[in-house]
């Protein structure tokens, strides 16, 4: 049940991955693609590199929509849906660092209550 709980991180995860081989940045590509297995490792660090990734993970979709934005703005392209689009995976990566607050995820990765 934890592995469907971690689903969010995961498939955020791999975004973050596909993002970066869009952008031909292989070492962060294959860190992104390969972080997950780091969920099978119970330590809390585990859980806190997690979100510290995710939401550093969302600022990067977040300045991926300023760039593309105004490249696309540059060269006369609609720039509205991939604003939209870009906005609404940044939300995503960084609403999945809080799938650590589940009790499940806490007990399994030894989380102190805050």
């Amino acid at each position: 049940m934890n592995l469907l709980k971690l689903i969010p991180a995961i498939l955020s995860f791999l975004l973050l991955g596909a993002h970066f081989s869009r952008a031909d940045v292989s070492l962060l590509m294959f860190i992104c693609i390969a972080f997950p297995l780091l969920f099978f490792v119970k330590k809390p660090w585990v859980a806190r590199l997690s979100q510290l990734l995710l939401v550093l993970g969302a600022l990067e979709w977040v300045r991926a929509i300023y760039i593309y934005s105004i490249e696309r703005q540059a060269i006369g392209e609609p720039w509205t849906r991939l604003a939209m689009i870009l906005g609404i995976v940044a939300l995503f990566t960084g609403f999945s660092a809080l799938v650590f607050r589940f009790g499940s995820l806490r007990k399994r990765y030894k989380l102190r209550s805050t």
